[in-house]
């Protein structure tokens, strides 16, 4: 029998099909989890590839790049809002339904989003992408864990983690080169084939694969609360460091709706009788802490994920395409070993093996730590090679803690909240590494100069080299301004790094809190028998 299948029929309602299928095999298995990880590996990459673009996109619709920014920040608010309602939608429409729905409307958006001549429709496309992409990822879970029995069910996280992880690192590079060498409406064009094989294989092989549904009352007052408070913290997160946080009337009103909706959110939630997001999930331990462990080691990751390529752009000269080929190495360790930690993580204590994550990317971020002006492409390219076997011991045992002993009719709903923390996570992560960089930058440039002066041997000695190179006392002055801020920023940058290899070996010890289920890893099982 299926993961699926192995839940008491008294846990979940009453059944729209007389049977659960069984585990997918052969080719079907093979073209099943192409598909969804295709999905899974479009829509991860779709919230990343448009950051380079950003420029370009700007240029031609003839706004500022400031303005341009609500490219990124209005998908990123309309899936963080649709994310957590996939549960409620797969027990209304069935999750076969709702995911190659999700997939189609994905394509349509993305051709309208590349079709857009300006930037208000570019935003209102970008918004229906981001509502109709939420249910993808989680649902795609889902699915994959469906089509393989339970002893080989970390697999199938296998191959999710890969496309979840690898996708944000490639997006850069694949977006760079196209707005580089064709133009920028064509990192959405590139959805519409892949989203209409995906969708096309999903329905020939899932289609008689359908989820039992079941009518349930819209909990209009718990989508209102959750949009308020949800759209709220997104535009904080978005806009905070645009707007010097807490000193801007805008961003503390965020703030306060946000709290407040969330008070309210969380209050009507847990009395509804059907909710739309189930956060009574939160009572269970491993689901927990599993998702705010998580979570945080996803933020320093995804973090760290931005910085790395802003610091190679913006002070060591790299070109967008060049930045992306020093961070592309990472996805070879990363592919080589998640099928072995898939086919070990129910024999293996899941907690061991993120163990494992938690300590090689503490590991990889020490290496950072050490990063100076003079670091070639070999020496920056040493830890990301070995951050890509880190990423194949952290998706899969940390969703196997997560999702143990869940009921499999309580799976989407838990994939879909989990989703939601983690994504969450990342924008504050993304949010947080890049403020704190701004502001040790600040301070190390304040080290720097505060013992230069006209008086000073070097600042004469270096004002003088410049000028017989045939620079002007301006030019020469500049230049220099420019050396002080490639070191400052180079250190903050080590800052960064190094107290995120701390807080990633810390998360260690929160790991070890949840429970081990009898028999390893019954997470990735969809909670079978437990």
């Amino acid at each position: 029998m299926s993961a699926t299948a192995s839940s008491p029929a008294a846990a979940a309602p009453p059944p729209a099909l007389p049977a659960r299928p069984g585990p997918l095999q052969g080719g079907s298995l093979v073209l099943g989890t192409l598909a969804l990880s295709l999905a899974t590996f479009m829509n991860v990459l779709d919230s990343s590839i448009a950051n380079v673009s950003l420029p370009a996109i700007a240029g031609d619709l003839g706004v500022s790049p400031t303005q341009g920014t609500w490219v990124i920040t209005s998908f990123g608010v309309a899936n963080a809002i649709s994310v957590p309602l996939t549960g409620w939608l797969t027990q209304r429409f069935g999750a076969v339904r709702l995911f190659t729905a999700s997939v189609l409307l994905f394509v349509l958006t993305s051709w309208l989003c590349g079709f857009a001549p300006t930037l208000e429709l570019l935003i209102l496309f970008r918004v229906l992408q981001g509502l109709v992409a939420g249910p993808m990822i989680p649902l795609s879970q889902t699915l994959l864990l469906s089509s393989y029995p339970p002893q080989k069910a970390g697999m199938a996280m296998a191959m999710w983690a890969m496309t979840t992880l690898v996708a944000p690192v490639m997006g850069p590079l694949l977006g760079g080169w196209i707005t580089d060498n064709i133009s920028w409406p064509w990192i959405f064009y590139i959805n519409v084939p892949v989203g209409l094989l995906a969708a096309g294989i999903t329905w020939s092989i899932y289609a008689k694969r359908e989820t039992p549904t079941r009518k349930l009352p819209v909990d209009a007052v718990g989508i209102a609360l959750l949009v308020l408070w949800v759209g709220a913290l997104q535009m904080l997160l978005d806009k905070g460091k645009e707007l010097d946080w807490f000193s801007s009337h805008e961003i503390v009103a965020y703030a306060v709706v946000a709290v407040v909706g969330f008070a309210f959110f969380l209050a009507w939630e847990l009395t509804e009788e059907h909710p739309i997001v189930d956060l009574r999930l939160f009572g269970r331990l491993n689901f927990t802490l599993g998702s705010l462990t998580l979570a945080v080691a996803y933020g320093l990751f995804f973090g760290n994920v931005v910085l790395l390529p802003l610091w190679l752009q913006q002070f060591m000269g790299y070109t967008a395409t060049a930045a992306g080929m020093a961070l592309a190495p990472v996805g070879l360790l990363a592919i080589l070993l998640s099928p072995l930690v898939g086919r070990n993580v129910h024999r293996i204590d899941p907690r061991g093996l993120a163990t494992v994550a938690f300590l090689g990317f503490g590991l990889v971020l020490w290496m950072r730590s050490h990063f100076t002006v003079q670091t070639d492409l070999q020496h920056i390219m040493v830890p990301t090679l070995l951050q890509g076997a880190a990423m194949a011991f952290f998706f899969i045992p940390l969703n196997s803690i997560v999702l143990s002993g869940l009921t499999p009719d309580r799976i989407p709903a838990a994939s879909g909240l989990s989703n939601f923390v983690r994504i969450t996570a990342g924008a504050m992560g993304t949010s947080l590494s890049t403020t704190l960089w701004e502001n040790r930058a600040t301070l190390h440039h304040a080290h720097l100069v505060e013992r230069l002066g006209a008086g000073d041997p070097a600042w004469q000695d270096a004002l003088g080299r410049l000028t017989a190179a045939g620079l002007s006392p301006e030019q020469a002055m500049a230049q220099i301004t420019r050396m002080i801020d490639q070191q400052a920023y180079t250190r903050a940058a080590d800052d960064i790094f190094l107290a995120s290899a701390v807080l990633f070996v810390s998360l260690i010890s929160m790991l070890w809190l949840t429970r081990r289920r009898q028999g390893g890893a019954a997470a990735v099982d969809a909670g079978g028998a437990h």
